[in-house]
């Protein structure tokens, strides 16, 4: 039978408590209120229709359209995401119904580039410097609201401390409670250099355990931050969201949906841009911890919030590259990863891109679908954010989540606009928060539906091993360096939004593990995959990996392979990993050896001749691994 989910209409109860004063108030209030407006208009998703009764997928739009080579046989070849146009947002009004005008410009100039509270200073440790024409920086105004965290401050050259942070969640853990609600900081773990990592859980449970979140029958939101150094308008605007929820505007919410806030995931700025892409293997402190975190309050919304590379470094990429300088205030993506399930990626677009777009657009923000730039100075092509199994965007979806990548323009600007990409970062998260409140009923039935659809794909079908984005152009707005104007450019780029499915394979029953690959087993069950361990010896029908060249060596995993069919000796204390469970797609992603994301290539899984697909279910006894 399809699967129909209910077209559950709901809008935030607004709580009566006193009239607050204060600027960062005032825009929380009007971005919730414009993204319930957006998410009243959207449209419910279609049927859920199961794989083998699909039809072939249509051609993809004009803009991202892949090259003749790469379309044939287009429904094997290719696997598409959703590429709607974006929206126009709906005029903001008050409670009486009447419009209401665009946000003034801020009087008192707070982003003027000549602030210090506003632009790097050049003789400082952070050694930046204004990028910016006066006709570019007019481009960005400043809100028409002031923000207020500890690295806001006034005449501040750095932003918001550990110890601050720590202090400030602390703070409204205890406002939570003193209104009545669960609120508590909890320690996830301690990064490589013994930083404690802390996260806040607002809920309206019992307690904050995640025992009690999952049994309140509430989706869980985990907004994440600074998993990348140098972005310092994500923790800033995870502070206001944090007060916001525990004694604000946004305290409501609590009503449906549970809350996490990791302001600063990773506070010692290690493995830079690898830490970022750590979360399948969990090499690095920070992200075993966030894995085990996810692991126990299973969040059903998890949103990567971070800042894109504006120009504020040199070499000037983009304007050395382009000549122009980026645009857009915000870049938004869904997962967009092999095995990602139709129906979680058209919630991802229908549900939470859209009313983010128009959200956005209320507050005369601007925005595109997230891409890289390249650090070769020869290289002009511009990809998306890629489709490999390693970001917590893309890790998400394989744990049947929804996956968001919010990013503010900023990354390299110091202070520069501050205040405008915090705006960018409260308005996104408000309407992401909105969007999980409206949609909680359904992603419910979402997740349920997942879990129980990808346990039974065991032994059947096929799956994703690897797949690469479709090369197209895009024509992509950009300012103008020295008018300030907007102008068009046409620009290689890379599309995550199709995929060629470079390699795919048989879904096996599950994975055979050597004992010696006791590393991988640990990440597994940081995961939170179930994985099993032989009590005694037997056989088990399986394809073992062997390398395609015989020249080359068994421990050279992430080259071409080929699978031998045979019976399979299973000695006892070896593993055994199930894919009649929820996150079978996280291990496909895991332990398919041939890929550079996977177990074996980062050497948890020690070489080709420790690790197997097992064909048919085993009948030798085996037990849970603790």
């Amino acid at each position: 039978m399809p699967y129909r989910l209910n077209s559950l209409r709901w809008r935030a109860r607004q709580v009566r408590r006193p009239a607050r004063t204060g600027l960062a108030a005032k825009a929380v209030q009007l971005a919730l209120a414009a993204a319930l407006c957006a998410g009243c208009a959207s449209t419910p998703l279609p049927p859920w229709v199961p794989a083998g009764e699909r039809a072939p997928t249509g051609a993809m739009p004009q803009a991202i359209a892949a090259p003749a080579d790469t379309r044939r046989n287009a429904a094997v070849e290719l696997q598409t995401f959703a590429t709607p146009p974006a929206l126009s947002a709906p005029p903001r009004a008050d409670s009486l119904g009447r419009t209401l005008a665009a946000p003034p410009h801020n009087p008192d100039n707070l982003d003027n580039p000549n602030n210090l509270d506003n632009l790097g200073n050049p003789d400082g440790p952070d050694g930046l410097h204004n990028p910016y024409s006066a006709a570019v920086a007019a481009r960005f105004p400043a809100p028409s609201v002031r923000y207020s965290s500890p690295g806001l401050q006034t005449g501040r050259l750095n932003f918001t401390t550990p110890a601050e942070s720590s202090a400030w969640l602390h703070r409204q853990a205890q406002a939570a409670v003193a209104s009545g609600m669960a609120g508590a900081v909890i320690s996830i773990g301690q990064t490589q250099r013994g930083k404690a990592l802390e996260a806040l859980v607002l809920a309206r449970t019992g307690s904050t355990a995640p025992a009690a979140l999952l049994s309140s029958g509430k989706p869980t939101v985990l907004l994440l931050g600074q998993n990348s150094p140098d972005e310092p308008a994500a923790t800033e605007a995870l502070l206001i969201i944090a007060t916001e929820l525990a004694q604000g505007l946004l305290q409501s919410a609590l009503e449906r949906i549970n809350v996490l806030v990791l302001p600063q995931a990773n506070p010692d700025a290690v493995g830079g841009a690898a830490a970022n892409q750590d979360h399948l293997v969990l090499a690095h402190a920070e992200t075993q911890a966030i894995a085990a975190l996810v692991r126990d309050y299973r969040p059903a919304v998890v949103v990567d919030v971070r800042e894109y590379d504006a120009g504020g470094r040199l070499p000037e990429r983009f304007m050395d590259k382009f000549g122009a300088v980026e645009k857009f205030d915000a870049l938004l993506q869904y997962a967009t990863t092999p095995n990602t399930p139709e129906l979680l990626t058209r919630a991802g677009e229908e549900w939470f891109r859209q009313p983010l777009l128009a959200a956005l657009k209320s507050e005369n923000l601007s925005a595109q679908w997230a891409y890289t730039n390249p650090a070769d100075p020869a290289d002009k092509k511009l990809a998306m954010g890629g489709a490999q199994p390693d970001t917590i965007r893309n890790v998400s979806a394989l744990k049947n989540s929804i996956g968001l990548l919010l990013q503010s323009r900023g990354a390299g600007l110091g202070r520069l606009h501050i205040q405008r990409r915090v705006h960018t970062q409260v308005t996104a998260l408000s309407s992401v928060l909105a969007s999980t409140v409206l949609r909680a009923a359904d992603l419910g039935q979402v997740r349920a539906f997942f879990d129980k659809e990808i346990s039974a794909m065991a032994c059947t079908g096929e799956a994703t091993v690897l797949a690469a984005p479709v090369a197209a152009q895009y024509d992509l707005q950009v300012i103008d360096a020295v008018t300030g104007n907007d102008r068009l450019i046409s620009v290689d780029w890379d599309s995550s939004l199709a995929l060629i499915r470079q390699s795919v394979r048989s879904r096996p029953c599950g994975y055979w593990l050597a004992s010696d690959a006791s590393a991988a087993v640990r990440r597994l069950l940081l995961h939170g995959v179930q994985v099993l361990q032989a009590v005694e010896s037997g056989a088990v029908l399986a394809e073992s990996y062997r390398p395609a060249n015989l020249a080359a060596t068994l421990a050279a995993p992430t080259a071409a392979v080929t699978l031998v069919q045979g019976l399979l000796d299973v000695p006892r204390a070896s593993y055994y990993v199930p894919l009649n469970q929820p996150l079978a797609n996280l291990v496909i992603a895991a332990l398919e050896p041939d890929t550079p994301f996977s177990f074996a290539a980062q050497q948890l899984v020690p070489n080709l001749q420790a690790v197997a697909r097992v064909m048919a279910l085993p009948v030798f006894k085996l037990q849970p691994v603790p």
